[in-house]
């Protein structure tokens, strides 16, 4: 018996759209990782690309639970000395609500180059218009 690896002609990479409007942030960033992953299908291999393109609309909308708006920080640095910057959620998601989405998913995909290939295949968006009708992306209920 040997097992089966699938050939780059036989993945079909399908293309989702996740309406994000009102839902835990934790929630949706692990299931448009299962996806972009390739988890859902059975073809699955930890170390190919299998998974889907996701579309994320509505980002400025998605909620986190408990007091993590007032007590969640997203740190950064700008490599310097003493150049830690602490932004909380609440600022976060009014400048930049796509990043917040971005680095919930990026930390739920693999630490090395096929996460960095992965990541592309997420597209955010803070409203509720795409620029991606041309790949026919199908609603995924989360």
């Amino acid at each position: 018996m040997r097992t089966y690896t699938p050939k780059a002609a036989d993945i079909e990479h399908r293309w989702w759209v996740v309406d994000v409007t009102d839902k835990p942030l934790g929630r949706v960033a692990s299931e448009i990782a299962r996806v972009i992953r390739g988890k859902h299908k059975a073809m699955y291999t930890p170390h190919l690309d299998t998974g889907d393109n996701v579309v994320v609309i509505n980002a400025e909308k998605v909620r986190v639970t408990g007091n993590k708006a007032d007590q969640k920080t997203y740190f950064r640095h700008s490599g310097y000395m003493g150049g830690e910057k602490h932004i909380p959620f609440r600022r976060m998601i009014q400048n930049r609500p796509e990043r917040v989405i971005e680095l919930a998913v990026k930390g739920m995909l693999p630490k090395n180059a096929l996460g960095r290939v992965l990541r592309k295949k997420l597209k955010v968006y803070a409203g509720p218009e795409h620029p991606h009708h041309g790949q026919r992306p199908e609603p995924l209920d989360l």
